[in-house]
């Protein structure tokens, strides 16, 4: 819910009815959402807006000193997006004011905090008698984040969010994106006390407050400490541990509530909707595709096989919509349902295809430099083992590094400061490396029964309108003609 960028969306609030067979959503809150996919809220916002004319209201929890300031952000980085003209395209500049801003209502307010630090006593008031669905698709996505942050966000915005929708006296469903990498179920083992988490990051900022030490130092500290409880506890990546022990804190403290969690895989642009190729923001795969079309990616831990499981942006949200109009919730007091939403029980991806669409791309339409010169691209060494690439990256690189500063060579203090800038870019790439294996490596499958159920649950209308099989997908056409010039339009230039 809160966005180091904007904080648009993180979970609508529906009041949804039947409209002769055909679901029509009536009134919707909205809350922010940080980093994990604010391109997830923003499409979500944009679906509802466009599919559903007659919704009342949506709100948007936005982070800021004021009110006036709240607006401001949603005016200048939500409504201008392109992702909107294809709803300006229906309407005239005033007429499209009016319509957006009769139907978003914008909230000043914090995820991190108690009653999401919204101030108004009214307007919590209004929210706790009148909200009916909750989505909370909160979240920093950064793998390689401050522990500290990606707690703040991941664990207790979800804890923050599921407080506040058990005082809504009218809730028909929370929402709760996770992911769908190792997630516990119930096993409190899996993942470690919240309480002694918190203690552990306070007294280590507590000695580095009394020590003086440096907002760098101390940044480069709490990324380490992330990275080690994460792996201390068998998650890759601090952004998987701390969004499950978000999910865990919705599960252990929902009550009565119908809950329902969705676990998106990789989230790639859209395929359809608005219109296909949009993204925001530059995440997971993209950012090694954009290094590999820069000519900065030569090797990667990585087995040309294995299942890498994606999505589209727009199936994503089309999933949680359908969701929140299909889910008979009288039938969900007692359980979570839990869908998972991806393509590799239905329709893989092998991992090659990410390379090959990728080298065929940049060889056909080069990245071009500063100077402008052309870079010509190569195939990648990919190494089956996480060991193996630690060993070729050692003998490569690393040990060159090494024989220059314990060898005694005789180098300029400019020529040192290279190799130093040179060492922590190694021990970036590595730190990557161990971040990202696990979803190259991989070759497991994810179930998909529930999700399917849901589909076939859906009328002929609904499953038109809020599509999200992946079966017809090819995944070669959508990487190469959808997906990467996407990035490049919306990540790579947007740099």
């Amino acid at each position: 819910m809160l966005s180091h960028r904007i904080s648009p969306s993180s979970g609508p609030i529906f009041q949804i009815s039947a409209d002769q067979g055909s679901h029509l959503i009536e009134k919707v809150t909205k809350w922010s959402s940080p980093d994990f996919s604010i391109s997830l809220a923003f499409a979500g916002d944009l679906q509802v807006l466009r599919t559903q004319p007659n919704v009342k209201k949506l709100y948007l929890l936005v982070r800021a000193n004021d009110s006036i300031s709240a607006k401001h952000r949603v005016e200048k980085e939500v409504v201008s997006k392109e992702l909107f003209d294809v709803l300006r395209e229906k309407y005239d500049d005033a007429s499209f004011d009016l319509f957006f801003w009769n139907k978003v209502h914008v909230v000043q307010g914090d995820v991190t905090m108690e009653n999401l630090g919204i101030r108004d006593a009214t307007l919590i008031e209004v929210l706790l008698r009148d909200v009916d669905f909750i989505v909370n698709s909160a979240a920093t996505t950064r793998f390689i984040e401050r522990y500290d942050v990606a707690l703040n966000t991941n664990t207790f915005g979800a804890r923050n969010a599921i407080l506040f929708a058990k005082k809504c006296v009218n809730l028909k469903m929370f929402l709760h994106i996770s992911n769908s990498e190792k997630i516990v179920e119930s096993d409190e083992v899996s993942t470690p006390r919240m309480e002694t988490e918190i203690e552990l990051i306070e007294s280590k900022m507590k000695e580095f407050k009394n020590n003086c030490t440096s907002e760098n130092d101390t940044k480069i500290y709490m990324k380490k400490l992330g990275i080690e409880r994460a792996n201390k506890f068998g998650w890759p990546n601090v952004y998987s541990f701390t969004k499950a022990m978000g999910e865990f804190q919705v599960a252990k403290l929902r009550g009565t509530i119908p809950v329902v969690i969705h676990r998106p895989t990789i989230i790639l642009s859209t395929y359809k909707e608005p219109f296909p190729g949009w993204i925001e923001g530059v995440r997971t795969i993209d950012q090694s595709i954009i290094s590999y079309g820069k000519g900065e990616l030569v090797c990667f831990p990585a087995r040309l096989n294995a299942v890498v499981d994606v999505i589209p942006g727009d199936l994503v949200v089309n999933a949680m919509l359908a969701s929140m109009i299909s889910t008979n919730y009288s039938d969900n007091l007692n359980s979570i349902l839990i869908y998972h939403v991806g393509s590799s029980a239905k329709n893989i991806m092998r991992f090659h295809v990410i390379p090959d669409t990728s080298h065929k791309y940049f060889s056909m339409n080069p990245y071009s430099k500063k100077d402008g010169e052309l870079v010509a691209v190569k195939k990648p060494l990919f190494l089956p083992t996480l060991s193996l690439f630690s060993m070729y990256m050692f003998a490569r690189y690393k040990l060159p590094l090494q024989f220059i500063f314990d060898g005694g060579i005789i180098v300029f203090t400019k020529t040192e400061e290279t190799i130093r800038k040179l060492n922590q870019i190694y021990k970036s790439c590595m730190q990557m490396a161990k971040a990202y294996s696990p979803y190259s490596l991989m070759f497991g499958r994810f179930d998909d029964t529930n999700t399917e159920m849901l589909r076939r649950r859906m009328n002929n209308k609904d499953q038109e309108l809020f599509y999200f099989d992946p079966k017809c997908i090819n995944w070669d056409q959508f990487m190469m003609e959808i997906h990467i010039p996407g990035v490049i339009k919306y990540g790579m230039n947007a740099e």
